[in-house]
């Protein structure tokens, strides 16, 4: 006699089909397609956690480089400077002071041109 899966295979389904909602079609509704979207959706939450981090990266530094520019110096030498002076901060706190505290800014862009003056 033949076994029918049940309550246990219909459970199984139903926690796929539950990942799945508020996907489009029968991906809400299918079982085999709505676990191709859920995988495909998690392989891309995966990939894009680290994608988020190199483009926030990007942007402070294009803040940075930004702000620098007016102030007579470029962004690697800004970096390079600061190197030289022991300063220690990251590149989002320098995003930050360049866009809300500019004469802060200009401050440590006028330690690291003394630096790189003394090297």
């Amino acid at each position: 006699m033949r076994t029918r899966g049940g309550i246990v295979t219909r459970r199984r389904r139903a926690k796929w089909i539950k990942l799945a909602k508020g996907y489009w079609g029968h991906k809400s509704i299918g079982y085999k397609v709505a676990k191709q979207a859920v995988v495909k959706s998690w392989t891309y939450a995966f990939r894009d956690r680290k994608q988020v981090k190199r483009e926030f990266r990007k942007l402070w530094i294009a803040r940075i480089n930004a702000a620098a520019r007016p102030l007579g110096i470029t962004y690697s030498r800004l970096i390079e400077g600061l190197k030289e002076a022991n300063v220690l901060v990251n590149r989002k706190m320098l995003s930050e002071l360049a866009i809300n505290y500019p004469t802060s800014f200009a401050k440590l862009v006028d330690q690291a041109k003394s630096a790189l003056a003394k090297k």
